[in-house]
């Protein structure tokens, strides 16, 4: 049976047999990260994570071993570089893909991605630096799930797959919130998200809209939030990253004020800094729309958040890839 202990922090996994068989040189490895997601994956696979240790040195460094044979196998790490510990599973990613060269990369969320371009006239590209990073210990290929911006995937010089969680959150609006379809509003709660609120609208039939955030004057902090788009009875606002949960919060309040009734909101990854639940809770928003691309945790029983596994879509798109077909079909509904 797995054994996972996380004290200082040390991890040992993997063993067992699986239930199917779906390609004998098939090798699933994960970092501490999100365990649990990995173990998803594999149960959808019909097979177990590959054995190895990831433990602590007392003075922190990190040290991995690999416990089995993977010699002529096609190995997937799956590892997200997310919090509390972003730059130590960032650097459990790079240690493991170093001690398995030419594995495949799978990435359910890309820290540093919001960093993609120069924010000041000396600021370095951070999304560009951890795909350089990512890219000299030697994978052979990147999966990674809905990245902030596109642009990131021609940081890398290997083959890059961006899914996107759309049908799985999609799926969800349509089968337990059909009551909200008949009058129903996408909203990007900034300029960033205008793409992704288009690709939601259309798959739902539904209206699309924007917050516009501009500054009162030059002088002032203060900020005048409106709306673009028509409004509807009910609204759902649509993002990749809840962080702080500011914007969502702000960007409720104007749907509120404009008249929407229910206000749902949903993106793929919950950052969920400290005060984000608080917000939220004040927040008109009656519920919180996640993927498990995060650890879930004790945040994420708040009773205005549900989080709806990505494991069968990130793990059909490996079983997809191993059997060298096409991944195309996974974006569509």
């Amino acid at each position: 049976s797995d054994v996972y202990k996380r004290q200082g922090i040390n991890a040992e996994y993997g063993g067992g047999t699986s239930q199917r068989k779906m390609g004998d040189e098939l090798r699933l490895f994960s970092g501490t990260a999100n365990l649990e997601l990995a173990k998803k994956m594999a149960t959808y696979l019909g097979t177990t994570l590959s054995p190895a240790v990831v433990a602590r040195f007392s003075d922190g460094e990190i040290k991995v071993q690999i416990k089995t044979n993977v010699r002529g196998a096609d190995v997937f790490v799956i590892q997200p570089v997310c919090s509390p510990s972003v730059n130590d599973n960032l650097m459990e990613l790079l240690i493991i893909l170093d001690a398995l060269k030419r594995a495949s990369a799978v990435i359910p969320y890309y820290a540093y991605g919001r960093q993609d371009s120069k924010h000041a006239l000396i600021a370095p590209i951070t999304a560009k630096l951890v795909a350089d990073l990512i890219t000299t210990v030697g994978p052979s290929r990147v999966l990674s799930l809905d990245l902030h911006s596109r642009q990131i995937q021609g940081y890398f010089n290997i083959p890059v797959d961006n899914m996107k969680s759309d049908p799985v959150l999609c799926n969800y609006i349509i089968q337990e919130k059909p009551e909200i379809l008949h009058d129903l509003v996408i909203v990007a709660p900034d300029a960033g998200a205008a793409k992704r609120a288009r690709r939601i609208a259309a798959t739902l039939k539904a209206k699309i809209a924007m917050i516009d955030k501009r500054p009162k004057d030059s002088n002032s902090d203060t900020v005048i939030l409106d709306i673009i788009g028509e409004i509807a009875t009910n609204a759902v606002i649509v993002d990749d990253i809840i962080d702080t949960a500011v914007t969502i919060s702000e960007a409720a309040s104007v749907l509120k004020l404009k008249g929407a009734k229910t206000i749902l909101a949903m993106a793929t990854h919950g950052v969920l800094s400290p005060g984000a639940l608080d917000l939220i809770q004040q927040s008109p928003i009656s519920e919180v729309i996640l993927t498990d691309s995060f650890p879930v945790t004790n945040v994420h029983s708040h009773p205005k958040i549900k989080t709806l596994s990505v494991a069968p879509l990130m793990a059909e798109a490996i079983r997809r890839i191993h059997n060298e077909e096409s991944i195309s079909a996974l974006f569509k509904l």
